[in-house]
């Protein structure tokens, strides 16, 4: 049996004969990770998804879950074992959570009345079962959303785009349910956004993709060491000319003024340490350092055309 949970090879789409939407995508998605599926707005992430699900004819390439190749034979199986949040979920607002739980059990084999208390109780909504979805956040309606997919104990979880819309507190609640969800029940969780932050903040493993291609696929920690040893901080003072000459005198060559912020790298976090106390000793006044996330400069040099 294969190792990933998601195996694709050679997969190709396109909506049109003028253009090609996924070309030879290639994911692996290793058994007990959360990999986060990234790019740009229009790169074709949703279009993928669709293709791993069924909801799309590929053209050509294979999909196989779980080892298993995905076709006619083995569809059921392998859905039934998979569960997916695609875009906003579908929901009856003029009932409670309970009630389109029930509805939702209704298309799935043996969901006892149990388990809908199980999945309000792990998506953080229980106190909320009997409130009528109308008066949910947007927040509320994703995490009722992703309790749905949950009815069937899935062993993965497809999410495309999950706090696409939400606030910072809806973001927070998500990303802890996320990470909740795979080390308590050793869920596989597949993500798809086009938010770097969330998918470093969340994710095990990446997949960066460009115009329908596979750029880059590797675990978040390889990301991370790929974009260089040096680490780029910002630094805003009240005398600019005076702390350059303290950087020249240890000997930051590259310092720059930036947005009225000095910007300089470093070798590691101690000598962060280093600069700033040079810096106070010569009575400069220190009012914020920021490490800029070149993790950033990485993804766009990726994803840019």
């Amino acid at each position: 049996m294969s190792e990933f949970i998601i195996d694709t090879k050679n997969l190709n789409f396109s909506y049109n004969k003028t253009h090609q939407d996924i070309e030879n995508m290639e994911i692996n998605v290793p058994k007990g990770s959360i990999y986060g599926f990234l790019g740009p707005n229009g790169a074709g992430k949703s279009t993928t998804i669709r293709l791993i699900l069924g909801l799309l004819k590929k053209h050509s390439g294979t999909v196989a879950l779980f080892g298993q190749k995905y076709d006619e034979k083995t569809r059921t199986d392998i859905l039934s074992k998979v569960g997916a949040l695609i875009e906003n979920p579908s929901l009856y607002e003029h009932l409670n959570a309970v009630d389109n739980l029930r509805i939702a059990a209704n298309y799935r084999q043996d969901i006892s009345p149990a388990r809908i208390d199980e999945v309000l109780e792990i998506v953080n909504l229980a106190g909320a079962r009997k409130k009528k979805v109308k008066e949910y956040s947007l927040g509320m309606k994703q995490r009722l959303g992703l309790a749905i997919s949950l009815l069937s104990n899935p062993e993965l979880i497809i999410l495309d785009e999950p706090t696409n819309g939400l606030d910072p507190k809806g973001i927070i609640e998500m990303r802890a349910l996320i990470i909740d969800l795979n080390k308590k029940l050793g869920t596989t969780i597949f993500i798809s956004s086009h938010l770097l932050s969330e998918i470093e903040r969340t994710c095990t493993h990446v997949g960066i993709i460009r115009n329908g291609k596979m750029v880059y696929q590797d675990t978040v920690a390889a990301l991370k060491e790929s974009k260089g040893k040096n680490i780029v901080i910002d630094i805003e003072v009240d005398n600019f000319i005076e702390a350059m000459r303290v950087l020249e005198n240890l000997k930051k060559e590259n310092a720059s003024l930036l947005d009225n912020f000095l910007q300089i790298e470093v070798e590691n976090k101690e000598e962060i340490t280093k600069v700033i106390d040079a810096l106070r000793a010569q009575k400069i006044n220190i009012y914020q350092v920021s490490i800029k996330n070149n993790l950033e400069d990485l993804f766009l040099s990726l994803t840019e055309n």
